[in-house]
């Protein structure tokens, strides 16, 4: 039970914590990486964590089917997918954008784990928001005709509930990274907790926020930042204080609350996002996130996505030459997973163009 609230533990925890010798001595610092890719079901990723909540409170509500939303391609509607099938309920996941072409990458896992997929393309008739909140009531609609009863899950799971689970995986990561303190062997400036640096991608914030209030509730010695990848999610300070504000409000300050010293007068300035490398869109092909990836590939064999976790280790690069990240310095990256996205059709050619040289037919 975390803040009071139960979940439905479906994952297989700890996920590994990693050191990258090759990419380290590549980058002239301690580079680990959290294995949140590893979580299991639907291909894994970080919305798995969030789920786990979500799947209670959806059941300790009697509902019959999940609701979600997000971008065509979407990660959270995957994983979605994959909860409800795991525990025999139906889903739906609709998407304000346009159909890629095929169906393939994520819509393809979707389809094949029984969830339906709803696209209707930006109009521009009103904000995205609005759009997402019409095409809800449109497909609630139908559902609820049919009998079920709906639970609906906001986008990348990042609502109040959400955040319970990087709140639990900073409790964990701060074992993992203390358990290496205690052994001597954690690769970090005097071997200190507190000269640990966690990198994460913030898109809708929930994995974000969870950490902030999981490392400062639970007094953790380890620091966060976090890579914005959209310009929407490049407002940083102001965007996150509402969402803290709206979490603070709902977990209060009692007993399984936030009651920590730490979190009685955030500022917009506690937030730590770097807004510098969203590379001026949601889900665009950049040619040196693509160079990022196939750098971490060829060097660790882990592979990124190009949406999410190839955008934040090209960031922590750029970091690096930037100077904002010193040689020697201690990073943990976290894989929130969405491998699957390197099949959308928009990447995926880019990327056989670049790589085709080194297959040779004869």
């Amino acid at each position: 039970m975390i803040l009071g609230h139960e979940k439905v533990p479906f994952l297989h925890l700890p996920t590994p914590l990693e050191y990258l010798p090759t990419m380290s001595e590549k980058l002239g610092i301690n580079l680990y990486i959290k294995r949140d890719d590893l979580t299991g079901l639907g291909m894994g990723g970080n919305k798995l964590r969030k789920l786990e909540y979500l799947l209670y409170d959806a059941q300790q509500k009697g509902c019959t089917m999940l609701l979600t939303m997000g971008g065509a391609q979407t990660n959270h509607g995957r994983l979605t997918a994959a909860v409800a099938a795991k525990y025999g309920l139906r889903c739906a996941i609709i998407c304000v954008d346009e159909y890629p072409g095929e169906v393939s990458a994520n819509i393809l896992l979707d389809r094949m784990m029984g969830a339906d997929v709803i696209l209707r393309k930006d109009d521009g008739s009103a904000s995205e928001s609005e759009q997402y909140r019409r095409l809800s009531a449109l497909v609630r609609q139908k559902y609820e005709a049919e009998g079920e009863k709906i639970y609906e899950i906001p986008i990348g799971g990042s609502n109040e509930l959400g955040i319970l689970g990087y709140y639990e995986c900073a409790m964990e990561l701060t074992e993992q990274v203390r358990a290496l303190e205690a052994a001597g062997t954690l690769r970090a400036r005097d071997g200190k907790a507190e000269n640990v640096r966690v990198i994460t991608t913030a898109g809708s914030l929930g994995t974000y926020m969870g950490l902030f209030c999981g490392l400062k509730n639970e007094g953790s010695p380890l620091q966060l930042t976090g890579v914005a990848i959209s310009p929407s999610a490049a407002e940083g300070g102001p965007r996150c204080l509402r969402y803290f504000d709206r979490v603070k409000a709902f977990y209060g300050t009692g007993a399984h609350g936030l009651n920590a010293p730490a979190l009685a007068n955030v500022t917009e300035n506690d937030f730590h996002i770097e807004t510098d490398y969203t590379w001026g869109a949601y889900n665009n092909p950049v040619p040196e996130v693509r160079q990022a990836m196939y750098d971490m590939a060829g060097s660790e064999a882990i592979i990124l996505d190009p949406c999410y976790t190839g955008k934040t280790f090209c960031a922590i690069r750029t970091m690096i030459s930037e100077g904002k990240i010193q040689s020697g310095d201690t990073i943990v990256f976290l894989h929130t997973g969405g491998s699957p996205g390197i099949n959308t059709p928009f990447h995926r050619r880019e990327m056989e163009r670049e790589l085709e040289g080194g297959v040779t037919v004869l």
